[in-house]
């Protein structure tokens, strides 16, 4: 008998859910919701994600990676003087004019070699070809040499050392001439005259000294002597109008030389090992998501650019939910003209045109040049005074229709205040809405978030967020090449916004009280 009645006070499945307590019973129908519990485990996923791992992972937002590449880089410029220079004699006085009426002088078809300068001081040309003139002044029959006009161009074979003014007038003299040598400085040299209009000038000794040429060429790298041999052999390839040249430098290591000519200005390049930023690299075991356009490490851009997304979405909610749950409370509360004139503000916000209101703000962040924390505060402001509206009408809904039930008018009997009343008795019957609205309005922020980013308009560069690394992404090339760096970010902020729509309808269902037991 005893085994009889033990048997009958066995609850069954169903008499344990009558039993179980509110909490527990929408806990057990959650947690009946596969889509839910799936949204409940993206949803810690993405949080550990962002949070934890941008923790272990070793690299920052910012860290910027580096890679050697052999690279086409500018060497050195030349071009063919055009203009003639005016080399002084030492302690000789020119006129402050000489220039402008040289050039007048011998422009044309007329050249003249003699013409008076402004302060009367009377010029004389003698020209040993086109390319150089000696310029003398005459005064009672007397000629006094000044300096001389060329178009040539010195070149040392060390960089301290100068040429003086005898030997680069002589040096040019015997050019003109075409004689294989000239004294200058008590010392004589020889003259190697080459098919290019150039001459390498030769000491005693036949050391080379220096490198005459019409064609001017510097070096565009700091801290590089271009020595005449380069020269010659950069003009050599320059005159027979070649795409490139060998050149065999200092350490007996050839390198190949490209050259290329833009109206009369040649560009010398060449190949070099290069430290250049690491950009577009493809996934590895170094960077598993790859690299972006500027070389950082996208993995842990996700990461950190997560957080910010994530952090955003609740801040906004909990901001909406504040301010929502207070006016939407006293609203439904008090009725009457509270009522109205609260409503009344839910329609100015609701009118509030958002993207205007966002691109103003976006504009002004630019303007002052604000931080990714103010971004981010200034974002959060705008969208949680923004959305409220939606919440404060729910709860209003919701307390019109609790105010005029039994334990209010109880409640109201026993002398509670009326904030307690609000906040204690109301509030609380209405929190399953507003849990099932704020799981689902995280996601919209997010997904809100992400757009504005996109559009430039939110997080800005350093600082990553989900939006902001697609944004990176404007070239149709790189998104069809590069998928990697705009598809983890796409995919991140598609499987979280559906994560907590998932949790957001379970929560709903799980709250009904008409679902089935």
């Amino acid at each position: 008998m005893s085994e009889q009645i033990s048997e009958e006070k066995k609850l069954d499945d169903a008499t344990r859910v009558k039993v179980m307590s509110p909490g527990m019973l929408v806990a057990k129908r959650f947690f009946r919701n596969k889509l839910a519990i799936v949204g409940l485990v993206i949803i810690l996923v993405m949080f550990l994600f962002a949070f934890v791992g941008g923790v272990v992972i070793p690299y920052s937002q910012t860290d910027i990676f580096y890679t050697t590449d052999v690279l086409k880089k500018d060497f050195a410029g030349g071009t063919y003087i055009s203009d003639f220079e005016y080399i002084a004699k030492p302690d000789a006085v020119s006129p402050s004019d000489l220039h402008a009426k040289f050039l007048r002088a011998t422009s044309g078809s007329k050249k003249q070699t003699e013409f008076e300068c402004r302060d009367g001081t009377k010029i004389v040309l003698d020209a040993p070809n086109s390319e150089m003139y000696v310029v003398s002044s005459v005064s009672g029959g007397s000629k006094t040499e000044l300096g001389f006009f060329c178009r040539y161009s010195f070149s040392a074979y060390s960089e301290d050392v100068t040429f003086s003014y005898a030997f680069m007038k002589n040096a040019l003299l015997a050019l003109a001439q075409n004689k294989k040598s000239f004294t200058a400085d008590g010392n004589t040299y020889s003259v190697a005259i080459s098919a290019l209009n150039a001459a390498m000038v030769q000491d005693a000794a036949k050391k080379d000294v220096a490198y005459i040429s019409n064609l001017k060429i510097n070096c565009v790298v700091s801290g590089i002597f271009i020595t005449p041999d380069f020269k010659e052999e950069a003009a050599r390839a320059i005159s027979d109008n070649a795409e490139s040249f060998e050149y065999t430098n200092a350490e007996e290591e050839k390198e190949t030389y490209l050259i290329s000519n833009k109206d009369g200005q040649y560009t010398i390049q060449r190949y070099q090992e290069t430290r250049v930023m690491d950009t577009y690299a493809s996934p590895s075991k170094k960077h598993p998501v790859g690299t972006d356009a500027n070389g950082m490490d996208l993995l842990a851009r996700l990461m950190f650019g997560g957080r910010i997304s994530l952090v955003i979405g609740f801040i906004v909610v909990l901001i909406e939910l504040f301010i929502g749950v207070i006016v939407g409370g006293f609203s439904g509360y008090f009725g009457g003209w509270v009522d109205t004139v609260l409503m009344r503000v839910v329609d100015v916000i609701y009118c509030i045109p958002s993207l205007p209101l966002y691109l103003i703000l976006g504009s002004i962040m630019d303007h002052m040049k604000a931080s990714s924390t103010v971004r981010m505060a200034a974002l959060c402001c705008v969208f949680g005074l923004l959305g409220w509206v939606g919440i404060a009408r729910i709860v209003r809904g919701q307390i019109l229709s609790f105010r005029e039930q039994e334990f209010m008018t109880a409640a109201e009997a026993t002398g509670i205040s009326i904030r307690r009343r609000v906040f204690k008795h109301l509030i609380p019957n209405v929190i399953p809405q507003l849990v099932v609205y704020a799981s689902m309005d995280i996601g919209n922020v997010i997904l809100a978030e992400s757009t504005l980013s996109f559009l430039g308009l939110g997080i800005k560069f350093p600082s990553a967020s989900w939006g902001s690394i697609i944004n990176a992404v404007t070239d149709p090339y790189i998104m069809a090449n590069y998928p990697f760096v705009w598809v983890p970010a796409g995919f991140f902020i598609l499987l979280t916004v559906l994560a907590f729509n998932f949790v957001g309808d379970g929560l709903r269902d799980a709250f009904d009280p008409k679902m089935k037991r």
